[in-house]
Parts: structure tokens; C-alpha cells; sequence
């Protein structure tokens, strides 16, 4: 093998490549759509309560979202398919505004978030009691004044039981502090917005804001 002609094919083939997360399959995919609803305080953001029957994350303040299945064309394809099942709405009744930045959770989720209005009255909203317990408004403008309350949280590692330890013999069986990460608290009155929907949010918010900062 010629390392001249090794290199210039390698050089063709990766070029061709789009560029992806190699350990892709390590995580949850899942995607969801931030909803933008007009109503009698101006515009507002739709957050979703979730059911306290299902089994990840009962009770917790989300948007509109879940797993990307193999059926779904796009992770916004996926996203505006969720909306629809938890909303009851129909199709026609979202426009897909664009993408937010892709988002890697420290405990495995990979989450696409999309930005969406919803021509449709809260009020007559049918969500899937299976899924969604129900669902709030909170206005933009409210939103955009917040200040988040920030707290932070530590993630640490160890080997299981199958793991080669033995090959590496200055490694520490116990429990190892990794890093730290900041998460986002948003209160509106009893309802406290916090997790991945709160980075999201925050993403969404800092975005709105730099659309206000005059260009240079």
C-alpha cells in the first residue's frame, strides 16, 4: 500500500462524507417543537404537563416531542408528528419556524428542538390524556424579562462489573467526579420549568434576544 494513494482515495472518501456523531447510537433520540401560540396576553410559549402515568418523567413541564422513529423522514418530521398526537391538532395547524441548536443531555439524550406556531386556540386544544395531563401558556414577553434561577449538577463515573480493570491497574474502581453542568430554572407562579426544557428555552430566549441587538 502507497501511503500517496492511500491518502489521496481516503482524502476523496472523506470528503464525500457528511459529517455526524459517530456514537450516535449511545443516545435517546428524540426531538421536539417549541410552540408559539397567540393569545390574550400577546404571544406565548405552550408547555405541556406530563402524565403521571407514564413511566419517564411523570409530572414534568415539557414541550411537545419523543422519540425519533425510523419512520420519521427528519427529526422535524418527528417533532411535528409528536405535536400532533399530544395536541390533537392537525397538521395543517403547524408551521415549523426552523431549528434551535442540537442538544446533548449529560444522561444520554440527544435532542433535536425545532421552534413552531401553532394556529390554534389553547382553549380548544384536545391533548392526549395518555400522555399529557395539560397544558399552560406562558407569555414571551414574560419570558424574555426572566431572570433563570441557575444551580448546578456533578456527574461522576466507575466501572461495572465488565469492565477489563485489570488492564488498567492505576485505575480507580470507585467512583470518579467527571463535570459539572449548569441547569435552568424558569418560575412562572406554581409552575417551575427546569431540565432540558429549560436549556431549550433559554437557547430559544437568548436567540429572540440577539434579534433585538442592532447589527454592526
Amino acid at each position: 500500500m502507497q501511503g500517496r494513494d492511500f491518502c489521496d482515495r481516503l482524502q476523496k472518501r472523506l470528503a464525500a462524507r457528511r459529517g455526524d456523531i459517530g456514537n450516535k447510537s449511545d443516545f435517546f433520540r428524540s426531538a421536539v417543537l417549541l410552540p408559539l401560540v397567540d393569545t390574550a396576553d400577546g404571544l406565548a410559549v405552550l408547555f405541556e404537563v406530563r402524565s403521571g402515568n407514564l413511566a419517564w418523567q411523570p409530572g414534568e413541564i415539557c414541550f411537545p416531542g419523543g422519540r425519533i422513529e425510523v419512520s420519521d423522514q427528519s427529526a422535524l418530521a418527528a417533532a411535528v408528528r409528536e405535536t400532533v398526537e399530544e395536541l390533537g391538532l392537525a397538521p395543517a395547524q403547524i408551521r415549523p419556524l426552523g431549528p434551535l441548536d442540537l442538544v446533548i443531555g449529560q444522561i444520554g439524550v440527544l435532542l433535536y428542538p425545532f421552534v413552531g406556531y401553532l394556529a390554534a386556540d389553547v382553549a380548544a386544544l384536545k391533548p392526549n390524556r395518555e400522555e399529557v395531563a395539560e397544558v399552560f401558556t406562558v407569555p414571551l414577553a414574560w419570558l424574555l424579562a426572566a431572570q433563570p434561577q441557575v444551580g448546578h449538577m456533578e456527574m461522576a463515573t466507575r466501572p461495572l462489573s465488565d469492565f477489563p480493570i485489570q488492564l488498567l491497574p492505576e485505575y480507580s474502581p470507585d467512583w470518579k467526579p467527571r463535570i459539572t453542568y449548569p441547569v435552568w430554572f424558569y418560575q412562572y407562579g406554581s409552575r417551575v420549568i427546569c431540565g432540558l426544557t429549560a436549556r431549550v428555552l433559554k437557547g430559544f430566549l437568548d436567540l429572540c434576544r440577539e434579534m433585538d441587538q442592532p447589527s454592526v
